[in-house]
């Protein structure tokens, strides 16, 4: 009674579903737990060393919020805390500037324009370290390139610790910062650029549209979740960046140029590791927010 082709078909049908089932399963779990693995675990062990006394060769215990009342009573982190929040937003203000201009210039129907594309990918395409080395050697007070142009020109007859003063030092690693990381705004702008169809600029120019107009009402909406995806991936980037400080600074002159990852390995040379995680974690907060809030805006703009 039961085992009629209707009754046989869905059997089938059940057996072939759980098979699909399970083969779905075997392609998620591997990547599953590659991001435990890789992700999950090691975010969650640092915010429990956090809450920790843990030093080099011991577990250590937990002290709850000990480590965050120390470093909020620490001048050098209050130094980190604006220090890389002011050289996130102005690095990223400066990149946006420079990736923008040479992208519409690019855009552009110009001789050479590939060449010229390629040229601007070298500081990007350079190592991080080899690119930073350079700005040191160019920022040394005796022989340094920059104090040679501007006292062999006249420019400026004295010779300038451009990193081994207070006045000087967090210009010279935004310089150099914004150099390093232009070039990644250049071409995701461009690539946006080239996205955006030209029917919208024929019908801009017809209805009137000067060249701001048309900037503001096409080019700036095609634009604008890539610069935002941008300035997100940037923002965090910088940061968490270490090397441009360190290789150029080591956080100094007195604290005029530590940022967290730069503070967060002077915890760890000091052996302390539970206050260098809470270094760590303590970023979170604020890049969580920036998340949220890029996230808010894209989500918005996709429901218009």
């Amino acid at each position: 009674m039961t085992d009629t082709p209707v009754f046989r078909r869905r059997r089938q049908w059940l057996t072939d579903s759980r098979r699909t089932h399970l083969f779905a399963y075997a392609l998620v779990v591997p990547v599953l737990l590659l991001i435990i693995g890789l992700v999950a675990y090691p975010f969650g062990f640092a915010i429990w060393v956090s809450f920790t006394d843990r030093v080099i060769g011991s577990v250590g215990n937990f002290v709850g919020l000990a480590n965050f009342e120390y470093l909020s009573r620490s001048a050098t982190f209050g130094a980190a805390v604006s220090n890389t929040i002011f050289l996130v937003v102005v690095t990223g203000v400066l990149k946006l500037g420079i990736g923008l201009g040479l992208a519409l210039l690019v855009n552009q129907q110009l001789p050479g324009r590939g060449l010229f594309r390629s040229f601007l990918m070298l500081p990007w395409a350079m190592p991080a370290f080899v690119a930073f080395l350079t700005w040191r050697v160019l920022y040394q007070p005796v022989g340094g390139g920059l104090n040679l142009v501007l006292t062999q020109t006249g420019i400026y007859p004295h010779v300038i610790d451009w990193l081994g003063q207070r006045p000087t030092a967090m210009p010279s690693v935004i310089l150099a910062s914004v150099w390093r990381g232009f070039p990644f705004w250049f071409i995701s702008i461009l690539a946006a650029l080239q996205s955006i169809p030209k029917e919208l600029y024929e019908a801009a120019r017809v209805d009137g549209a000067n060249a701001w107009q048309r900037f503001w009402m096409v080019t700036a909406p095609g634009i604008r979740q890539v610069v935002l995806v941008t300035a997100l991936l940037s923002s965090i980037w910088t940061a968490n960046a270490f090397e441009h400080v360190w290789l150029l600074t080591q956080g100094g002159p007195s604290d005029a140029t530590m940022v967290f990852p730069v503070l967060a390995y002077f915890g760890m040379q000091t052996q302390r590791i539970g206050e260098a995680a809470a270094v760590s974690v303590s970023m979170m907060p604020v890049l969580l927010v920036l998340l949220i809030a890029v996230t808010a805006v894209m989500q918005r703009d996709d429901e218009r």
